[in-house]
Parts: C-alpha cells; sequence; structure tokens
C-alpha cells in the first residue's frame, strides 16, 4: 500500500473513532489530488480535535466528582 493510501485510510479511520456519528467510507479518489503533507495535516487535526473533545469531557465530568 501506497503512503498516500495508507494517509487517507488512516483520515477514514480517524473519522470511524467517534462515537455517535455514521460510518465515513472515503473513495481514495477524491484525496488523490492532496500531497502527503495535507494528509498529515488533516490527521494532525482530527487528533487535536479527539484530545480537545477529551480534555473537555473529563473537564465536565470533573464537576460531578465528589469532593470530600
Amino acid at each position: 500500500m501506497s503512503t498516500k493510501k495508507q494517509l487517507i485510510e488512516d483520515i477514514q479511520n480517524l473519522l470511524n473513532t467517534y462515537d455517535g456519528v455514521s460510518t465515513t467510507f472515503i473513495n481514495p479518489d477524491l484525496l488523490e489530488f492532496m500531497d502527503n503533507n495535507t494528509l498529515i495535516s488533516i490527521i494532525d487535526t482530527l487528533l487535536t480535535q479527539k484530545e480537545d473533545s477529551k480534555e473537555s469531557d473529563k473537564e465536565w465530568l470533573e464537576k460531578f466528582k465528589k469532593y470530600d
């Protein structure tokens, strides 16, 4: 598998890790025109969004934590 195809597959897999969101299928031909750096940037953005989402969930859950 080429690096570009692997990057496109990685993007698809990341999109499919969101709870409550229907499965995403990406036609590789749609992203084929992008260079590897652009695809890596998309992956980085998705990872950052996931991390930010987890952090905000953690902050929200902390509000319900019992304090002694």
